[in-house]
């Protein structure tokens, strides 16, 4: 019967992770080594010109954010904006 109940357990895990394994990547713009790139559906280019997004935030070559409401940030070397708008760290790679 614990037999049967760590197998359960143990397929229940496997299932959960390979949920999350399959859940779509977010696009984002990163700072990355002075130079701005766009990461879509995991692949990375670099930014070619200003960009608007959803909710109305500008995003321009060098790193300079200006929000909707008019204020302005400066992306700093791994920091990204999630084309939703949101601000956070670069995710690590896995090697």
């Amino acid at each position: 019967m614990k037999k049967i109940i760590l197998l359960f357990a143990f397929f229940v895990l496997a299932a959960g992770v390979s949920a999350q394994e399959t859940k779509k990547m977010k696009d984002y713009v990163v700072m990355k080594d002075g130079k701005m790139m766009v990461v879509k559906d995991g692949k990375t280019t670099a930014m070619d010109k200003e960009m608007t997004l959803p909710d109305g935030t500008r995003v321009m070559l060098d790193g300079k954010v200006m929000m909707k409401d008019g204020s302005t940030k400066i992306l700093k070397n791994g920091e990204t904006l999630i084309i939703e708008g949101r601000s956070g760290k670069a995710p690590k790679k896995e090697s």
